[in-house]
């Protein structure tokens, strides 16, 4: 398999150091709200990575790590008057349930939490401070950014110009305790009393950003690691700040490939809470099944923007639709049909054989998930059209087998739910009380019965000919 290496942008054939067993970290969310479809992708691109690399038959490790102590989910406790903890907690638990709904294999994946790799990251930042790579000022630990070898050899960014930039941002208490406006923050601390702090050599505090992820790597994968990944806008500072302690540290490579995912646009503009084109999965669910957002992801290259609108979503879920409608087709096939392969249709396995080849091809190119999608869509226009009555149960079975481990292997699942155990007439009666509350301009009432329905999976859109409902 080839993959793009950020590290020497270009395509390299991907060589694990143990040919069988990858080990694979990929930066999780700050657990401060609810995710949004930009935190969505590289989970989805990752998850679909590794999916890929388990039908080839290959063991992934693979950590996705939360951020559970920061600066947003300080203020958000304040906010809301109540613990970081339970912050951190509520949005852990809406994250599970979004990864569920996205359909992210989680059997396996290793979640730290900074809050509980304290004991790492402190004896980590303890022996940079040793070694004379990092240093003591008031209380905070910086990195000594002079140690690092090759410091932007990631990102490609000139050390030079990155040190004026830092100067001119930097306010005079930071500029007078760093040795170099490009030090970074190991260790913080603690401002104000109520703040989560840790006990350190340095006094209470907490860990910056960046070193979490360089003592979860260490304690969960080793010095050095096969794949890091994330999206394209953690590339500097954050996996820049990374390769520079990690490597440090142990004297080692840190990473063999660097895989980064493009940005999310919305209406062709980038999403931001501040031009108020910002959406959560929280909010996106309520109208659409997550499934059809897997979809989407996968139907641009991974490395490449990808833009959000919902004609766009309306698109993907169609799509999805008739991907779906032809496995339900050769599901009610195998109830009517019968015996074994005709003559004909051995000739035929040739074809099926060539999907497969086909599908491992363009995923072994730098996980060509598009191409991979045209792949499952000749497939269900085979069986719609050489599928009937009159096929072999074997011939259905075979096809229907590959349709669903190729389906697997990108994440997809069909999830069309039967209308036989619906109550039609509540149903019908709640979207009609939902109307009149929009009418009445009681919204909130409108709202909560959008969210009744949705729990009986059910959901309600509005359309000029009044409001349609249909299952999710």
């Amino acid at each position: 398999m080839k993959i793009y290496n950020t590290f020497t942008r270009k395509k390299e054939e991907f060589t694990p150091i143990e040919e069988n067993n990858i080990r694979m970290y990929v930066c999780g969310p700050t657990v401060y709200d609810y995710m949004h479809i930009g935190n969505a992708r590289p989970l989805v691109v990752f998850d679909t990575f590794r999916r890929f690399q388990k039908y080839l038959g290959k063991d992934v490790r693979y950590v996705v790590n939360f951020t559970d102590v920061d600066d947003k989910i300080i203020n958000k406790s304040i906010e809301q008057g109540i613990s970081t903890q339970e912050v951190t907690d509520k949005y852990i638990k809406a994250y599970m349930e979004d990864a569920r709904d996205l359909n992210l294999d989680e059997v396996d994946t290793i979640h730290p939490k900074a809050t509980e790799t304290m004991d790492e990251i402190i004896e980590f930042v303890d022996d940079l401070v040793k070694m004379g790579a990092a240093y003591e000022a008031d209380g905070d630990v910086y990195f000594d950014i002079s140690k690092a070898k090759n410091y932007g050899k990631l990102s490609g960014k000139n050390i030079e110009d990155l040190q004026a930039g830092a100067s001119n941002r930097l306010d005079s208490e930071e500029a007078r305790k760093k040795k170099n406006p490009m030090d970074f923050a190991l260790w913080k601390k603690v401002k104000k009393e109520g703040e989560p702090a840790w006990d350190s050599p340095w006094g209470l505090g907490r860990p910056g950003w960046h070193i979490e992820c360089s003592a979860m790597n260490k304690k969960f994968l080793g010095d050095t690691i096969d794949i890091h990944a994330g999206g394209e806008d953690l590339e500097f500072p954050h996996h820049e700040n990374e390769i520079a302690q990690s490597e440090t540290h142990s004297g080692k490579k840190f990473a063999n490939y660097w895989m980064h995912n493009g940005m999310i646009q919305v209406d062709g503009t980038k999403m931001s809470k501040s031009l108020g084109n910002f959406f959560t999965l929280h909010d996106i669910k309520k109208e659409y099944d997550l499934m059809v957002v897997r979809f989407w992801l996968l139907s641009a290259g991974y490395r490449l923007p990808i833009n959000f609108t919902r004609e766009i979503i309306e698109q993907a879920k169609a799509s999805l639709d008739r991907l779906n409608n032809a496995k339900f087709r050769m599901d009610e096939l195998k109830e009517k049909t019968s015996g074994t392969l005709s003559e004909e249709e051995k000739k035929d396995l040739v074809v099926l054989d060539d999907f497969e080849k086909r599908f491992v091809a363009v995923m072994s190119d730098d996980l060509n998930t598009p191409d991979a999608l045209t792949v499952l869509f000749d497939i269900a226009k085979y069986a719609n059209s050489k599928l009937d009555q009159n096929s072999s149960k074997e011939m259905v079975d075979r096809v229907l087998n590959l349709f669903l481990r190729l389906e697997n292997a990108l994440g997809l699942e069909n999830r069309k739910k039967s209308a036989d155990n619906l109550d039609v007439e509540k149903i019908e009666s709640l979207v009609a009380l939902r109307s009149a509350a929009k009418k009445n301009k009681d919204f909130a009432k409108a709202d909560q019965i959008r969210d009744q329905l949705l729990e009986m999976g059910v959901i309600v859109k509005d359309t000029r000919e009044g409001s349609k409902w249909e299952i999710k």
